[in-house]
């Protein structure tokens, strides 16, 4: 079963971050709505993804770090 939403993990000032969020608002052209989480909001996501951000979630498939670049996301995204 597919997604209905795509969660971007992130933190303030993180300029990769904002690279990645960039990219994936560009390359979501089914409009998919996106969940944005500061992983400070929460314990278990600030251990799970401190040394990963930004990270892409989308059909239980996480892209992270320097896997975020136009070709991964648009596959993850597009197929």
């Amino acid at each position: 079963m597919k997604n209905k939403y795509i969660f971007f993990y992130t933190k303030e000032n993180c300029p990769l971050c904002v690279e990645a969020e960039e990219l994936l608002i560009m390359l979501n052209k089914k409009d998919i709505p996106i969940i944005k989480k500061n992983i400070y909001s929460s314990d278990e996501l600030l251990e799970k993804y401190q040394l990963m951000i930004p990270v892409i979630q989308y059909n239980q498939i996480e892209l992270f770090g320097e896997q975020l670049n136009i070709e991964d996301i648009d596959r993850l995204l597009n197929g």
